[in-house]
Protein backbone atom coordinates (compact mmCIF):
# COMPACT_ATOMS: atom_id res chain seq x y z
CA UNK A 1 0.00 0.00 0.00
CA UNK A 2 1.25 3.76 -0.87
CA UNK A 3 0.40 6.60 1.64
CA UNK A 4 -0.05 9.39 0.28
CA UNK A 5 -0.20 12.40 2.42
CA UNK A 6 0.32 15.75 -0.30
CA UNK A 7 -0.13 16.24 -4.01
CA UNK A 8 3.54 16.77 -5.57
CA UNK A 9 2.13 18.84 -9.05
CA UNK A 10 0.51 18.17 -11.58
CA UNK A 11 1.01 16.68 -15.07
CA UNK A 12 0.82 19.83 -17.21
CA UNK A 13 3.61 21.20 -15.72
CA UNK A 14 6.28 21.26 -17.88
CA UNK A 15 9.18 20.24 -15.45
CA UNK A 16 6.45 17.54 -13.98
CA UNK A 17 5.64 16.17 -17.48
CA UNK A 18 9.72 15.92 -17.81
CA UNK A 19 10.27 13.88 -14.54
CA UNK A 20 7.09 11.68 -15.37
CA UNK A 21 8.66 10.96 -19.16
CA UNK A 22 11.93 9.83 -17.60
CA UNK A 23 9.48 8.05 -15.00
CA UNK A 24 7.76 6.15 -18.47
CA UNK A 25 10.66 5.27 -19.86
CA UNK A 26 12.91 3.82 -16.63
CA UNK A 27 9.87 2.60 -14.64
CA UNK A 28 6.41 1.92 -14.06
CA UNK A 29 3.79 5.09 -14.34
CA UNK A 30 0.15 4.17 -12.10
CA UNK A 31 -2.91 5.65 -12.67
CA UNK A 32 -5.73 6.06 -10.01
CA UNK A 33 -8.85 6.61 -11.89
CA UNK A 34 -11.29 8.76 -9.53
CA UNK A 35 -15.06 10.00 -9.92
CA UNK A 36 -15.84 13.92 -9.92
CA UNK A 37 -17.23 13.34 -6.43
CA UNK A 38 -14.37 11.70 -5.21
CA UNK A 39 -11.86 14.86 -6.07
CA UNK A 40 -13.61 16.90 -3.48
CA UNK A 41 -12.39 14.18 -1.00
CA UNK A 42 -9.63 14.64 1.40
CA UNK A 43 -9.39 10.93 2.86
CA UNK A 44 -9.73 8.39 0.39
CA UNK A 45 -8.30 4.74 -0.97
CA UNK A 46 -8.13 3.40 -3.99
CA UNK A 47 -6.58 1.04 -6.05
CA UNK A 48 -4.98 1.50 -9.50
CA UNK A 49 -5.37 0.24 -12.96
CA UNK A 50 -2.50 -2.16 -12.56
CA UNK A 51 -3.54 -2.74 -8.54
CA UNK A 52 -1.81 -0.76 -6.22
CA UNK A 53 -3.83 0.14 -2.90
CA UNK A 54 -3.17 4.25 -2.71
CA UNK A 55 -3.97 5.72 0.75
CA UNK A 56 -5.02 9.63 0.44
CA UNK A 57 -4.97 11.62 3.51
CA UNK A 58 -4.67 15.49 2.12
CA UNK A 59 -4.43 18.73 4.41
CA UNK A 60 -7.21 20.67 3.99
CA UNK A 61 -5.53 23.28 2.12
CA UNK A 62 -5.13 20.64 -0.88
CA UNK A 63 -7.64 19.38 -4.03
CA UNK A 64 -6.91 16.39 -6.07
CA UNK A 65 -7.06 17.20 -9.49
CA UNK A 66 -7.24 15.73 -13.05
CA UNK A 67 -3.45 14.75 -13.59
CA UNK A 68 -2.53 15.32 -9.77
CA UNK A 69 0.77 13.87 -8.89
CA UNK A 70 0.44 11.62 -5.85
CA UNK A 71 4.09 10.22 -6.14
CA UNK A 72 6.69 10.11 -8.21
CA UNK A 73 10.28 8.24 -7.56
CA UNK A 74 12.65 6.63 -10.05
CA UNK A 75 10.62 3.58 -10.20
CA UNK A 76 7.19 4.52 -10.24
CA UNK A 77 5.01 7.40 -10.41
CA UNK A 78 1.06 7.44 -9.79
CA UNK A 79 -1.44 10.26 -11.17
CA UNK A 80 -4.83 11.35 -10.78
CA UNK A 81 -7.33 10.63 -14.01
CA UNK A 82 -10.48 11.75 -13.26
CA UNK A 83 -13.59 10.92 -15.19
CA UNK A 84 -13.42 11.16 -19.48
CA UNK A 85 -10.26 12.16 -20.97
CA UNK A 86 -10.89 16.00 -22.29
CA UNK A 87 -9.50 16.64 -25.90
CA UNK A 88 -8.34 20.42 -27.12
CA UNK A 89 -9.50 19.96 -30.78
CA UNK A 90 -6.52 22.56 -32.45
CA UNK A 91 -6.84 23.14 -36.55
CA UNK A 92 -3.52 24.65 -38.15
CA UNK A 93 -3.91 27.15 -41.16
CA UNK A 94 -1.49 25.06 -42.94
CA UNK A 95 1.27 22.49 -43.92
CA UNK A 96 3.41 24.45 -41.98
CA UNK A 97 1.97 25.35 -39.18
CA UNK A 98 0.81 22.06 -38.81
CA UNK A 99 4.77 20.90 -38.58
CA UNK A 100 5.30 23.52 -35.99
CA UNK A 101 2.59 22.72 -33.91
CA UNK A 102 3.55 18.93 -34.13
CA UNK A 103 7.29 19.76 -33.05
CA UNK A 104 5.61 21.78 -30.31
CA UNK A 105 3.21 18.73 -29.17
CA UNK A 106 6.41 16.72 -29.27
CA UNK A 107 8.68 18.41 -27.58
CA UNK A 108 6.05 19.11 -24.70
CA UNK A 109 5.44 15.75 -24.34
CA UNK A 110 1.78 16.29 -25.30
CA UNK A 111 -0.48 13.19 -25.50
CA UNK A 112 -2.26 13.38 -29.22
CA UNK A 113 -4.16 11.79 -31.29
CA UNK A 114 -5.58 13.02 -34.99
CA UNK A 115 -8.34 13.53 -36.56
CA UNK A 116 -8.50 14.44 -40.39
CA UNK A 117 -6.61 17.92 -40.34
CA UNK A 118 -7.08 18.32 -36.31
CA UNK A 119 -4.46 17.28 -33.34
CA UNK A 120 -6.29 16.17 -30.25
CA UNK A 121 -4.15 16.93 -27.54
CA UNK A 122 -5.47 15.43 -24.22
CA UNK A 123 -6.33 17.41 -21.64
CA UNK A 124 -4.87 17.30 -18.20
CA UNK A 125 -5.82 20.52 -16.11
CA UNK A 126 -6.72 23.55 -16.98
CA UNK A 127 -6.46 24.26 -21.15
CA UNK A 128 -5.16 27.88 -20.52
CA UNK A 129 -2.03 26.14 -19.87
CA UNK A 130 -1.94 23.85 -22.92
CA UNK A 131 -2.82 27.62 -25.08
CA UNK A 132 -0.68 29.37 -23.52
CA UNK A 133 1.96 27.03 -24.75
CA UNK A 134 1.27 28.02 -28.29
CA UNK A 135 -0.12 31.49 -27.46
CA UNK A 136 1.93 32.98 -30.38
CA UNK A 137 0.51 30.49 -33.05
CA UNK A 138 -3.23 31.40 -31.68
CA UNK A 139 -2.68 34.97 -31.61
CA UNK A 140 -1.27 34.96 -35.47
CA UNK A 141 -4.04 32.63 -36.61
CA UNK A 142 -1.92 30.06 -37.35
CA UNK A 143 -4.08 27.79 -35.13
CA UNK A 144 -7.43 27.70 -33.94
CA UNK A 145 -8.95 26.41 -31.24
CA UNK A 146 -12.23 24.49 -32.87
CA UNK A 147 -14.77 24.08 -29.92
CA UNK A 148 -17.22 20.83 -29.43
CA UNK A 149 -20.60 21.49 -30.90
CA UNK A 150 -23.09 21.53 -27.80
Amino acid sequence: MLRVESVIGNISEPDMAELLHRVGHHGHVEVLEVSGDDLERHRLMKTTRSGLTVAIALPRDQKLSDGAVLHLDEHRAVIVRAGEQRWLRLRPASATDALELGYHAGNLHWRVRFDGEMLLVAQDGDARIYLDRIAPMLSEHRVSLVEDAA
